[in-house]
């Protein structure tokens, strides 16, 4: 019979790959038939690969399909592509909320790459692109950025209690100080790096420019945005944007007796997220338009994080027109938007 479709599910862990093996026939029947272990390592991507090609149909495409495990995906998925082979990384709360669709009560290494591979069976994958070098290097440098502020702002809180104290040890509060003098030049060396990669690459360095037009976004949230997006790449639109970062809005509701609190998934792009929350509180203070809506928001539900979150939303949403539309922001754009809206629902 004719195998129209065959996907490799893969659930990745620091050390472990654990591979299923399924196929799509023309009379609609999915089949899983194929599984194995395999070291998370160079060696044993390449024993992977032997694995399952002669297990596959020949000339046709083999999807190799993951979710996205922190960083343990990435020498896999580079490893793949590189060896010119198709990869589809898949979100987690994709992969669970599917899993919860599936009659399988146990959930373990096996199940888990079984769901993966069926899910890749089942539904349209879109194909995994090798970011750009500039994207992944700015990438790795605002995240190492974010830990070091982290560690420094732990560091001051401990200052000040040392200092606090009835009975201050001079000499533990100077190691603290040190310390944080160290991650304050390392913080400005990093910023010096990112600088010197933009500069080097100039169509990073015009859409980090065009992008930092929008009130609250600087050059770092814009060198955010992008890196951690890949230039929008596989974004489509702006729900989908929204959903990648976490942003998108739940509703838990249940027949007409049981009704929670909306609240956004945080299902998404945490580090996305989290450079979206200054740029919001500094739109809302010093930017009119987005100071009224603010307050509007604030007026309907009394909930000033709700409607902080809303402006994040409509920033980074912001941000994604107006790099695809390759346009610096207009300070008329959301009275346009919003008259788009109204005729949309009219």
């Amino acid at each position: 019979m004719k195998i129209l479709k065959q996907v490799v599910g893969i659930d990745v862990s620091q050390s472990e790959l654990v591979v299923s093996i399924g196929r799509f026939k023309e009379n609609l029947s999915q089949e899983l038939y194929g599984h194995k272990a395999f070291e998370n390592t160079q060696k044993g991507f390449k024993e992977l690969t032997e694995w399952v090609t002669p297990k596959m149909v020949t000339g046709l495409d083999i999807n190799y399909v993951m979710e996205a495990t922190g960083v343990y995906h990435e020498a896999l998925t580079y490893y793949l592509t590189d060896n010119e082979q198709l990869v589809s990384i898949l979100k987690p709360s994709k992969v669970s909320n599917y899993h919860k669709t599936l009659e399988v009560k146990t959930i373990t290494d096996k199940t888990s790459s079984q769901t993966i591979a069926m899910f890749g069976l089942q539904k349209e994958l879109e194909i995994w692109k090798r970011p750009k070098r500039a994207y992944r290097e700015v990438r790795q440098l605002t995240r190492e950025r974010g830990q070091l502020i982290d560690e420094r702002t732990a560091l001051k809180n401990q200052l000040h209690a040392e200092r606090s104290e009835a009975f201050p040890n001079k000499k533990s509060i100077n190691r603290v100080e040190v310390r944080i003098k160290l991650l304050v030049d390392q913080e400005q060396e990093i910023m010096e790096e990112i600088k010197e990669i933009t500069k080097q690459d100039k169509s990073l360095g015009d859409s980090i420019k065009l992008i930092s037009s929008v009130p609250g976004i600087g050059f770092l949230t814009a060198a955010t945005i992008l890196s951690e997006t890949n230039g929008f790449d596989l974004i489509t639109n702006k729900k989908q944007l929204t959903s990648y970062t976490g942003l998108d809005v739940i509703d838990k509701q249940s027949g007409t007796s049981v009704k929670g609190k909306a609240r956004i998934s945080k299902k998404g792009n945490k580090y996305l997220r989290k450079a979206m929350h200054l740029p919001a509180l500094a739109a809302i203070r010093h930017d009119e338009r987005f100071k009224a809506i603010f307050a509007r928001l604030v007026q309907k539900h009394g909930i000033k994080m709700k409607a902080a979150v809303a402006i994040q939303r409509r920033l980074l949403e912001m941000t994604y027109t107006i790099y695809k539309t390759n346009k610096p922001y207009e300070k008329d754009y959301l009275d346009k938007q919003t008259k788009v809206d109204s005729q949309k629902v009219s």
